[in-house]
């Protein structure tokens, strides 16, 4: 299998693609991104990177920054987290409210807004918002092996002039005594978390521990147990794609995490990790071209977690 040629030709593909989505017109930095735009990065478990389109291009990674706030809230708190945030797709839009008044402040699952919310409480415990910020960072450096990885000032600034429904989501959980700190500095915290800036090469690189049983291969360190590497990937699994993570299930059959800055995170367990980007998302605000690269990759690898051979 030739996956430099496999990635190519998907790329070639996605070139030609005539339904490419609308980029998320609500954060005006990301609105004026070219649609045309496509990366994809593969790494595999033995360190081999294919690359193909725009693969080196940074972009928005936005809510996929989820999994790694998910990862240090973790190892901050374990699983006392799950008492303030649930394990369940929710089923409604990632920006919803509707299910924090029947569930008394509790979000859903941690990839939800409301859910990403409240794990951004968690990590400021103890810290200044700058400082919370700055531990995110390094992180995500240290297991992409980068230091060029930047949070994008103007996207955050953005995001907090603009994320009047992320302030009603926060403000509610506050009322119901789910958020511990003041509403500006945790949202200040999750809006720079989403404003994190990486190139497809970087994502996949970030992601390889979620594939290597919670070990960092570029270092050797763990990172996170096996079995909690395990539950965020089934989380990824069931939760990744909002109210369309169904869909994503069935399409495609890997644990992914998308963001309306168009990429996607994708695992292979003891395979690859996977990333995909083109700024035109779905009417579920998934990338559109991204999880049809996915589905095509999946077909002509057989790498589907359902696959009976993708072990």
């Amino acid at each position: 299998m030739d996956l430099s040629e496999i990635v190519a030709d998907i790329a070639a593909e996605m070139a030609e693609a005539p339904d490419r989505g609308t980029p998320a017109d609500y954060i005006p930095a990301l609105a004026g991104i070219d649609p045309q735009r496509f990366g994809i990065a593969i790494v595999e478990a033995d360190g081999g990177c294919h690359l193909a389109g725009d693969a080196e291009e940074s972009f928005s990674i936005q809510s996929i920054s989820k999994v790694f706030a998910l990862t240090l809230a973790l190892g901050a708190v374990g699983d006392q987290l799950w008492r303030r945030v649930g394990r369940e797709p929710s089923g409604t839009a990632f920006n919803s409210i509707v299910q924090l008044e029947t569930e008394h402040g509790i979000p859903r699952n941690p990839f939800i807004n409301a859910g990403a919310i409240v794990v951004a409480d968690v990590l400021l415990g103890g810290y200044e918002p700058r400082e919370a910020i700055g531990e995110m960072l390094r992180f995500v450096r240290a297991l992409a092996g980068e230091d060029d990885i930047v949070i994008d000032a103007a996207v955050a600034q953005a995001e907090m002039e603009t994320g009047h429904r992320n302030q009603a989501l926060a403000h509610y959980m506050r009322a119901f005594g789910n958020l511990h700190h003041p509403v500006d500095r945790v949202l200040g915290v999750y809006f720079h978390f989403c404003a994190l800036a990486m190139s497809c090469r970087q994502l996949a690189l970030a992601g390889r521990y979620l594939m290597a049983r919670g070990i960092n291969p570029g270092t050797g360190r763990s990172v996170v147990s096996p079995q909690r590497a395990r539950r965020i990937n089934a989380l990824m699994m069931s939760c990744g794609h909002y109210d369309g993570s169904g869909e994503f299930a069935f399409r495609v059959g890997l644990p992914g995490k998308s963001g309306v800055g168009g990429g996607i995170l994708a695992i292979v367990p003891g395979r690859a990790s996977i990333a995909v980007w083109s700024p035109g998302l779905n009417a579920r605000g998934n990338s559109q071209l991204g999880t049809l690269a996915l589905e095509r990759l999946v077909q002509r690898t057989g790498w589907s977690v359902f696959d009976p051979q993708a072990g």
